[in-house]
């Protein structure tokens, strides 16, 4: 046991101390911080950049009309369709609109001149200053009032409250699936990240005949626990260090800005835009309902089906990098290994839409796809027993692949040079060596 912990720590030191560790532990809160941070900054830098957009209404209906905003506002021309890309060429304005000369029925689009290709959110707003002035415009002749018509328009929206042994509690599927989706993923690349780690050390090792150096003090199997272990424990080190930074960049972010200066950005955000306006009044909403999902149960099952996933894959990993002499060797062995990973993402859109499903179900009980699929179950509330099965099988499944791989890890590390295939890896399992 002694041995087995001083190949773990020698595993966890050595890739601590690599400066790719180092610069993803400081990269990735950095990113995750900036997606709650940068959506204010943003706000706040682009309020005072105002663009002036010239207007060739040649209907007539538009002169004057157009609402502006506050990053946008509208000067009215007179200039000849001809001559409409010279005039462009030559403004200092950000462009041109041209409106045609057409009835208000037959009007569909509307022309807009720039030297450069405009972003998305200033044509939403010269689309939606033209058609919300259209839209006036039908009116007047309907003789209809915009009052009247929007108490006409049907405004219902569905909110979910799940029901279970404790209370009830509101709930969003959006923010479920995004949860969910963040979950799933992360441990598919972590266990893609890692398990491939384990497989190049055990490779490198081989091809240096460093292994059999270190064979003669420990066994084989010794050895692929302590690696597998030891990298594991880097894996969640750094997942640790990336939760722990974003929390406190976030908070430092927090204690920066002002209160006035976030009340004063969520003006900005809806003086900019009616989209940014929507989402900012949305903001407080989803931090609600983040906080409403099971938290507590997911992060537990998130490091829970990390490891599992991980030591289940990785034990797998350093087997077939046992068996390969190089990366290229590893390629016939990789795919029935990683296909379940592949499916299990490839499933999750189907996951989503019906979550109790029995495609679900099963998905999040084998243990090959559960690490995956039952992460993008959990935030939709998933049974106690069906997550106590899941585990238990992702343990078993865990001890048995572990065998299995110990027996072509202990064969497989020594051999050198020579060709490798499917019958070969089975006459290593059925050996009783």
């Amino acid at each position: 046991m002694n041995k087995v912990i001083l190949i773990i720590k020698r595993e966890f030191i050595t890739r601590v101390r690599k400066k790719s560790f180092i610069i993803m532990t400081i990269l990735g809160p950095l990113l995750f911080a900036g997606v709650f941070i940068l959506p204010v900054w943003l706000a706040m830098r682009d309020s005072g950049n105002i663009r002036t957009i010239e207007v060739d209404d040649d209907s007539g209906l538009f002169v004057n009309k157009l609402e502006e905003t506050s990053n946008l506002r509208f000067i009215y021309v007179n200039v000849e369709d001809d001559k409409l890309f010279e005039h462009t060429m030559q403004t200092n304005n950000y462009g041109v609109l041209h409106i045609p000369n057409a009835e208000i029925d037959d009007l569909r689009q509307v022309v807009f001149y720039a030297k450069s290709n405009p972003g998305m959110e200033v044509k939403d707003d010269i689309r939606r200053a033209v058609n919300k002035e259209l839209e006036n415009i039908k009116l007047n002749r309907s003789g209809l009032s915009r009052d009247e018509v929007n108490q006409l328009k049907g405004n219902v929206s569905v909110s979910a409250t799940v029901v279970t042994e404790t209370g009830e509690k509101s709930g969003s599927a959006e923010i479920a699936t995004a949860m969910g989706y963040i979950g799933a993923l992360l441990i598919y690349f972590f266990i893609f990240l890692f398990g491939a780690q384990v497989m190049r050390g055990v490779i490198e090792e081989k091809t240096n005949r460093i292994v059999e150096i270190i064979v003669s003090s420990v066994r084989p199997f010794q050895l692929m626990m302590g690696k597998v272990v030891g990298v594991a424990l880097v894996g969640l080190t750094q997942f640790i260090l990336w939760m722990a930074l974003t929390v406190g960049i976030v908070q430092f972010a927090k204690n920066y800005f002002t209160v006035d200066q976030f009340e004063q950005g969520k003006e900005q955000i809806e003086a900019v835009s009616p989209q940014r306006a929507e989402a900012a009044q949305n903001f407080e909403f989803i931090f609600e309902q983040v906080n409403s999902l099971p938290l507590g149960t997911i992060f537990v099952a998130f490091i829970f089906y990390f490891l599992g996933g991980y030591f289940l894959y990785g034990a797998l990993f350093a087997a077939v990098g046992s068996a390969a002499d190089s990366d290229t060797d590893t390629q016939q062995f990789m795919l029935p290994i990683t296909i379940p990973l592949i499916v299990s993402v490839v499933t999750l859109s189907a996951v989503i839409n019906e979550p109790e499903g029995p495609l679900a179900f099963w998905l999040s009980i084998i243990p090959l796809t559960s690490p995956v699929v039952m992460m993008m179950r959990l935030p939709f509330i998933v049974p106690t027993w069906q997550l106590i099965l899941s585990m238990a099988l992702l343990v078993l499944c865990f001890f048995f692949t572990t065998w299995m791989a110990g027996k072509i890890y202990r064969i497989g590390i020594l051999a050198h040079g020579a060709k490798v295939n499917y019958r070969v890896l089975w006459k290593w399992l059925v050996s009783k060596n």
